[in-house]
């Protein structure tokens, strides 16, 4: 949008009066002020061309009220115009970012500086794709796969504004352009294994995963096998990004609406989870606790027992994790009354994989928070089965009593692997007289520390 065009253009753009013409003479006023917005302006340079400027704002201004109030306007002689006009406004080289190491959280985004036109450029398109005159099958002979592309490289721009217009004139042109789900899918697909794989950078997955939730929403069932590779291949590895905190929320209601659609996908999506769960941000991991809750708040009786086994030790492992947050989120599952009915229908289960954890936890855990939350938690275990509660205590202590009669146990089965390192040290440093010596006078001395 930043262009300049050469003066004679530039001159061309003239106020064409748009009284209240008659409908003859309104689809020619309109092609004309179409063909006059296709001239571009530099808004790098603040005070240059602002009658010009200024004159191509009006007239935009027109034919978005134009488009919005008159019926009958959208003949289809005027359909290429439009998408001309449209095209030569808004398609163009994305700048690279200013700030080579943006981060969309903590720094401010570079704003276009065209705005003022591009914001009304975008407001007509919505309106003419909105427009009860709109024809669809006039339309796709220009709005085309090329087109759409163009549409998609878009929304890698770092203004919101610009990104929140494209998602809605993607959506609006899903919806009324049939002929252009499956291409506008498979283009969605390749930008997200292109920042998975690739980029790790992409400024509209946020957006496009909004639309995508409100595709999945119309899936018909049975899911397709495409749908379900785009779940497995894509949607999941998406929560291995840097930046999964700026799209989470829309990836989280992504997952959530395939289980609603389908729930034998279940078992997948919490495996994928559980494979790429975080192991050092803990940022991440409180983020995937949220997403866990919300799946299990809309899983199936059946589709939990196949899943509870790996899902509890995980929790297990949260619970045990240093970093309060993470702890305090995994122990909200018992504040949830869906899950808790679960978790007591499962009781016989559920309660080993997490007894031993819970106990010790409760014992040495440097918060206070969390610990009154652990007895909350063990309290409720008590209530469902104090039979098996009662029985894990009491195996619980008699292992730790055991332990800690035999310190050294762990130790002493491991002397084979510990005779293999020497041996290996031996022979490397065969050639070092010194040190060939010492490890033999110290070798005795190892293993009767290790056994001993």
């Amino acid at each position: 949008m930043s262009k300049s065009r050469p003066e004679s253009n530039r001159e061309s753009v003239e106020r064409t009066e748009n009284c209240y013409a008659p409908v003859a003479e309104l689809h020619d006023l309109f092609c004309k002020k179409l063909q006059q917005c296709c001239v571009l302006f530099d808004f790098l340079d603040c005070v240059a061309d602002l009658k010009g400027k200024e004159i191509k704002r009006a007239a935009l201004n027109e034919l978005v009220e134009s488009v919005a109030t008159s019926r009958g306007v959208l003949i289809e002689p005027l359909y290429p115009e439009a998408i001309k006009m449209i095209s030569v406004n808004i398609f163009r080289t994305l700048p690279p970012s200013e700030n080579p190491e943006f981060d969309p959280e903590e720094d401010e985004p570079t704003l276009e500086a065209s705005w003022p036109h591009l914001q009304l450029v975008y407001e007509f398109f919505l309106r003419f794709l909105e427009s009860p005159d709109f024809q669809p099958s006039m339309a796709k002979r220009y709005v085309d796969q090329k087109f759409v592309l163009q549409l998609l490289e878009l929304f890698d721009s770092e203004d919101p504004r610009e990104r929140e217009y494209l998602k809605t004139i993607l959506h609006r042109v899903y919806g009324k352009l049939l002929g252009l789900r499956a291409y506008i899918r498979k283009q969605i697909n390749n930008i997200f294994l292109r920042f998975i794989y690739e980029t790790e950078h992409f400024n509209g997955v946020a957006e496009l995963l909004e639309i995508l939730g409100s595709i999945i929403n119309g899936f018909a069932l049975p899911l397709k096998s495409e749908h379900k590779q785009f779940l497995v291949r894509v949607l999941i590895p998406l929560h291995t990004a840097k930046s999964l905190s700026i799209f989470h929320a829309q990836l989280a209601y992504c997952v959530v609406q395939f289980m609603e659609k389908d729930s034998t996908v279940t078992e997948y999506i919490i495996r994928g989870l559980l494979k790429y769960w975080p192991k050092t941000c803990t940022q991440k991991e409180v983020m995937f606790l949220g997403e866990i809750e919300e799946i299990l708040d809309v899983i199936e009786p059946s589709q939990f027992i196949r899943v509870q086994e790996p899902l509890f030790k995980q929790i297990a492992a949260c619970i045990s994790s240093p970093h309060f947050q993470v702890a305090e989120r995994a122990l909200y599952f018992w504040n949830n009354e869906y899950i808790l009915s679960l978790i007591e229908e499962n009781c016989q289960v559920i309660l080993p994989l997490v007894f031993a954890t819970l106990y010790r936890v409760s014992k040495e855990h440097w918060n206070q928070t969390i610990v009154s939350l652990i007895y909350n938690v063990l309290k409720t275990f008590m209530e469902m089965n104090s039979k098996l509660f009662d029985d894990l205590t009491a195996s619980y202590k008699v292992e730790k009593q055991k332990s800690k009669r035999e310190p050294h146990v762990h130790i002493c089965s491991y002397p084979l692997i510990i005779s293999e390192l020497l041996a290996q040290l031996l022979i490397i440093c065969s050639q070092q007289w010194w040190s060939y010596y010492f490890l033999q006078e110290h070798k005795t001395c190892i293993f009767e520390k290790r056994v001993g």
